[in-house]
């Protein structure tokens, strides 16, 4: 079931961080006729006259604050400065869009925005690691993680620095529409599909693409075989490798080793099953590579932060 409100509204502000704020227009405003219904977009400003932007670019935008009483998410696309209290008026406007039930969400310095109007008192949350020191002491009520990419706390989400906020607005639109829609729109980006885990801790998503043509095929492969076993030297072997040429080879260009990478890949697929499927447990073990439920289980926990049916049940509450 999708969200009764899809309409997504950016703010801007003088002296624009563009790179986030593109990030919110790329994922949420481009048409996307082939995806329907699909979010309607649209920015606002609490400044008035032209908005500067730190590309050297100026704006004009005719929306008020007034825009947000329609929103059913809100993206702060950073913050100009950590020293400068927003304006009050977009606090205000911020705190009566989320109690109305409106999704608010930050990216970068944004979360400084959200922690102003309060909106964090009490949470979890994260911002650029640059900042997250400054942000917990500046809002000790708020529980600030710098290891995280993003986290989202049903209402509230805050993404760490820059491609940070890629992976959580690929998220949203996961939550949103499922998987299938979230992958298709992550090739549009030319992107991996977005870093996933549990709600509150995110692990970042070994790489799955590679300079070595020869590792680069292995692994696609092994996306296509996740039922099978794999060790070291069949992998090598299928690679035209040495065992030890393999596992320094593969590290060097994955960022981590053939065994993790394997589970991640497998944890993904059982993800898909759980949200696309009424496969039970066991079903959905055999299908993406566990010889068990119980080791589902238990690489699910650890990568993902929570049980398959845990999962599973947050998945459809947030449809």
């Amino acid at each position: 079931m999708l969200p009764r409100n899809l309409n997504v509204v950016a703010v801007a502000y003088d002296r624009l961080a563009f790179f986030e704020f593109g990030i919110a227009v790329e994922v949420f405003g481009l048409p996307r006729p082939d995806i329907n219904p699909w979010y309607r977009f649209a920015t606002c400003t609490a400044e008035s006259g032209p908005i500067r932007t730190l590309a050297g670019i100026s704006l004009q935008i005719d929306r008020g604050l007034k825009t947000l009483d329609r929103a059913g998410t809100i993206i702060i696309p950073g913050w100009r400065d950590i020293d400068e209290r927003p304006p009050e008026a977009l606090l205000r406007a911020l705190r009566r869009a989320h109690d109305r039930g409106a999704r608010v969400m930050s990216l970068c310095s944004g979360a400084f925005v959200l922690a102003a109007a309060g909106l964090l008192d009490g949470r979890a949350a994260t911002t650029h690691w640059r900042y997250a020191e400054r942000l917990q002491r500046d809002y000790p009520d708020t529980h600030v993680d710098p290891k995280v990419l993003y986290i989202d706390g049903g209402s509230i989400l805050t993404a760490a620095g820059s491609a940070a906020g890629i992976d959580l607005c690929l998220h949203v639109v996961r939550r949103d529409f499922g998987a299938e829609t979230a992958n298709k729109v992550a090739r549009r980006l030319v992107v991996p599909p977005h870093r996933d885990g549990g709600q509150a801790q995110f692990i970042d998503r070994p790489v799955t693409k590679c300079e070595d043509t020869r590792l680069a095929s292995l692994l696609q492969w092994l996306q296509a075989h996740l039922t099978a076993e794999h060790s070291i030297a069949s992998m090598a072997e299928r690679a035209s490798m040495t065992s030890r040429t393999f596992a320094r080879r593969f590290r060097e260009q994955t960022g981590t080793t053939p065994a993790k990478w394997l589970a991640f890949e497998r944890i993904k697929l059982a993800q898909r099953l759980l949200e696309t499927t009424t496969l039970g447990i066991d079903q959905i073990a055999a299908r993406s590579g566990f010889a068990s439920a119980q080791l589902l289980r238990i690489h699910f926990r650890k990568i993902a932060g929570r049980t398959p049916t845990a999962y599973r049940t947050a998945f459809r509450q947030r449809r």
